[in-house]
This record gives structure tokens, sequence and C-alpha cells, in this order.
């Protein structure tokens, strides 16, 4: 019975080591086992590992894709204009081994360190290369100047156990000195943009004008013209209807002619009219038969 508290003792050592020995490595990690610092296993896969308790040490690492921002860095296109640009980058630890060896305890973060470098180096060798200008890496073409990157920095990443998937801009700027004379630029060839326009639309505007204006005048002269030839026909017309009216009854027409001319005289409350006594204006109202007075031989 005595000996009872130190098979329990032993039996609590012993399930301590054991499960001090055991590692379990899951489907996003791998695993190595260290031993004082030296390289003892790799394990790749996922599931359960065994190593040996106090003595050896077990580092873990991500095996997913991982991303990376890059810091702005400035770039001189062949053209000498210069831009700001910023990068991001995929990748992923592709051998544990090598990557401990050259990142050390400094682990992920040391290794970014280093691909950030990595890849400013390239983006300004690659964007500043011979015939590659500011509109060249704003097009379309920035796909292939991304690919080239990334072939490049992937061949200095493969000594980190580092595999680079993919580069890309994020963004592409113009250095804060530049910005209000490029703004000023683009604002005067707006600006004479604008002018342009608007002394094309002008000169248009005049065209129409100058086209309505003829419009106007040909209407008038046609009208005008046609409303002579209806006055005039209209005149005709009413001389030829007095004539008739004349010939068919002289005395009748002269009578009517002097009632039109009294119509008009004596318009008015207050007219007055002076005239001789003898005048042939009143010969129809001076005679009690309605008939003008005959003429003195």
């Amino acid at each position: 019975m005595k000996r009872l508290p130190y098979i329990f003792v032993a039996l609590i050592i012993l399930a301590v080591v054991f499960l001090s020995s055991i590692y379990i490595v899951d489907e996003r990690q791998k695993a190595l086992v260290l031993r004082f610092g030296q390289i003892q296993t790799v394990k790749e896969t996922p599931g359960l590992g065994f190593k040996w308790p106090v003595i050896d040490d077990v580092v873990f690492y991500d095996d997913r894709i991982l991303s990376l921002d890059t810091a702005a860095t400035e770039v001189t296109p062949s053209d000498d204009r210069r831009l700001v640009v910023d990068a991001f980058a995929r990748y992923r630890i592709s051998d544990v081994v090598r990557f401990r060896q050259a990142v050390g305890v400094g682990g992920v973060r040391f290794a970014e360190d280093r691909l950030e470098g990595i890849l400013n180096d390239r983006i300004r060798a690659v964007l500043g290369a011979d015939g590659v200008t500011s509109n060249t890496i704003l097009s379309a073409e920035r796909a292939s100047l991304m690919q080239e990157i990334t072939r490049l920095a992937r061949q200095q990443g493969d000594a980190l156990g580092v595999e680079i998937l993919d580069v890309r801009l994020k963004q592409t700027n113009l250095p804060d000195q530049n910005l209000d004379a490029t703004f000023a630029r683009m604002r005067a060839e707006r600006e004479r943009e604008a002018a342009d326009e608007r002394a094309r639309g002008e000169e248009a505007a005049q065209r129409v004008r100058a086209q309505a204006d003829r419009t106007v005048v040909e209407l008038e002269s046609d009208a005008s013209r046609a409303a002579e030839i209806t006055r005039g026909e209209a005149d005709a017309a009413r001389n030829r209807i007095f004539a008739e009216a004349f010939g068919a009854d002289p005395e009748f027409f002269e009578f009517y002619r002097s009632l039109n001319a009294y119509r008009e005289g004596l318009k008015g409350n207050n007219t007055t009219m002076v005239i001789s006594p003898d005048s042939e204006f009143f010969d129809y109202l001076k005679s009690d038969r309605g008939r003008a007075a005959p003429a003195s031989q």
C-alpha cells in the first residue's frame, strides 16, 4: 500500500512525458522538429508526430497562401516621369527547411521584410527598364510587366524557401511634388479643349443663324411678292367691278361715290367743313329729287 503513491506519481510523470512527446500538425501547417536548434525531422503531412520531450522543440509554419503588402516605392520610367507605386504579393512557404535556414528564428516577419526588399528591387528594375514609359505602366501592357516582376522575384524567393505566386500593382500615383504641376497641365489641356469646342459650337451657331436669316429673307420676299401679286389682282378686280358698275348706271355710281364721300367727310360729332356755297360736294343734298344738279351751260 505504501508503494501506491509512488506508482501514481510515476504514472503521472510517464503521462506527462508521453503527452509532451506528441505534437499535432493540421492540414494548414508544416512542422520542423528541432534539437538544440538543429533540424531533426520535417513533417509536411497532417497528423500526429513524435519528438523527444524536453530536448526537442517543434516549430510550425503556415502552409496556406499568404499575402504581403509592400510599402510605396518611387520608380522612374524611361520618360523620366516619376511614379509612386505600391504592390502586393501572394506567396507560400514551399521548403520549410530552406526557409528555416534562411530566416532563422526571425520567422515570417523577417522573411516578409526580405521579400519586400526583393519585390521593390524587381519593381524598380522592370518599371525603370529601357522602353518602359509611364504610359506603358498605365496601359494594358501593365499585366506583362507584372508577370516579369513575378518571374524575377520568384527566382530570388526560391533562396528563401518561398514560392512567389503572383505580384500585382495596387496603385500608381504621381509624387506629391508633381501633382500640382500635373493638375495645372491637365487643367490647361481641358480648358484648351473646351475653348476649341466652344469655338466650333459658335461657328456652327453662326452657320445656323446665317442660314435661318437667309431663309427668313427668302420667305419674306416670297410672301411679299405673293402679297403684291394678290393685291394687284384684287385692285384690278376692284377697278374692273367699278368700271362695269359705272358703265351699267353712271348716275347711280356717282350717287354712291357721293354717299361714300359724305360718310368719310362727316365723321365724328364736331366736324366742320369750309367750302364755297356753289360747291358740287353737296349737290345730292341740295336736290329734292336725290339727283345732282345739271351742269350749267
